[in-house]
């Protein structure tokens, strides 16, 4: 192996996915691989693409939902499963570099995913963790999240897509008058046991009157995008939700990953659920044609690196974490949407904030 050569033993106690940012040079090393491997695909028509390519009963092909390029840079097929139960297919628009599964799901099928017994791998071995990684994103967008309360007055929080309700009970911790919604009846029926004074529905937002008004002061998408068929219908529903100074949080996997340029189809991030792949370059043309007004992003260096609970020495921290930053290049994607000029006046400070529409 040409790394055992380069590198010797020297890194060999360092957990893989923090090796590949820490060792020198390789991070150089799986950029130029990634260039090579876009340069060697070959790029064809949607037409040609149908020809070879078999569609699910649930499914559809579609086209870039970014910008609307018809054009297939076919890049990856993920399979997992005991005995390979799932697999598809995962194409790159070769205008705008988005990722996303082709065919995809129709749209109203997808509730198809979560109706078995969703709630059990929520709450589950999924489960452990998650509300440190909750904590840790918090606290990068700080103060978006510190408190529930404006003065006197409850601010009001919407966690679509909220599961069994994980980051719904910190939300009620911070004082938040929150709501979630969830397309997954018994994940629903579980926050709904979880939880003391913030609720959980089951369905759209358009069906729950309390949620259908709108007026909330933050919106959370905790590992939910990646599941949306229609991200921007989606969005433009959020930004109508959100009140003037209201802010989206998304936390997502990141379609710009070292981990994903380094293995490919075996990325984590390409789970049976997951349809499309978002990185820092791609999500702002989503958030500008949806109406928001600018987006910052926090890097994730992972969550045992910002928890402290890291056994990696210092010297091998601060090259994580300047590895990550190069590109940001974490395996998860953190964004913090603004609605409007005054969200981002009010919540934009020590944030690199990057303006969607010109002033």
């Amino acid at each position: 192996m040409i790394s055992r050569v380069v590198y010797g033993s020297r890194y060999d106690k360092v957990p893989w996915e923090q090796r590949i940012y820490v060792r020198p040079g390789e991070r150089i090393a799986r950029e130029i691989q990634w260039r090579m491997r876009l340069r060697r695909a070959p790029v064809i028509t949607l037409e040609d693409y149908r020809k070879r390519t078999d569609l699910g009963e649930i499914e559809e092909f579609v086209t870039c939902h970014m910008c609307g390029d018809t054009r297939q840079q076919p890049l990856f097929e993920p399979t997992g499963g005991k005995g390979k139960k799932w697999t598809y297919r995962v194409v790159r628009c070769p205008a705008c570099g988005f990722l996303y599964r082709n065919p995809n799901i129709r749209p109203e099928r997808l509730g198809d995913l979560y109706s078995n017994n969703y709630s059990g791998f929520l709450t589950g071995n999924y489960a452990a963790g998650r509300q440190r990684r909750y904590r840790l994103t918090m606290d990068a967008f700080s103060p978006v999240f510190d408190s529930g309360y404006d003065g006197e007055r409850q601010r009001r929080l919407l966690d679509f897509g909220c599961g069994a309700g994980l980051f719904l009970e910190l939300a009620e911790q911070r004082g938040f008058d929150a709501l979630g919604i969830d397309l997954s009846p018994d994940s629903v029926a579980e926050a709904n046991r979880r939880l003391t004074r913030a609720k959980a529905y089951h369905g759209t937002p358009a069906e729950v009157p309390e949620i259908a008004e709108g007026g909330f002061d933050v919106i959370t998408l905790w590992s939910v995008l990646a599941h949306l068929p229609r991200p921007i219908q989606d969005f433009r529903q959020f930004r109508s939700l959100l009140a003037p100074g209201g802010v989206l949080l998304i936390l997502t996997v990141n379609a710009a990953s070292l981990q994903l340029k380094t293995v490919g189809s075996k990325w984590n991030g390409f789970t049976k659920n997951h349809l499309m792949f978002y990185s820092a370059e791609t999500m702002p043309a989503l958030l500008r044609r949806t109406g928001f007004a600018g987006v910052a992003f926090a890097p994730f260096y992972g969550d045992t690196i910002e928890a402290g609970t890291t056994k990696l020495s210092e010297p091998l921290r601060r090259r994580l974490r300047q590895s990550v930053r190069a590109g940001n290049g974490g395996n998860m994607l953190r964004a913090l949407a603004f609605a409007d000029d005054e969200a981002i006046e009010r919540w934009g400070a020590g944030l690199e904030v990057r303006r969607l529409h010109e002033s």
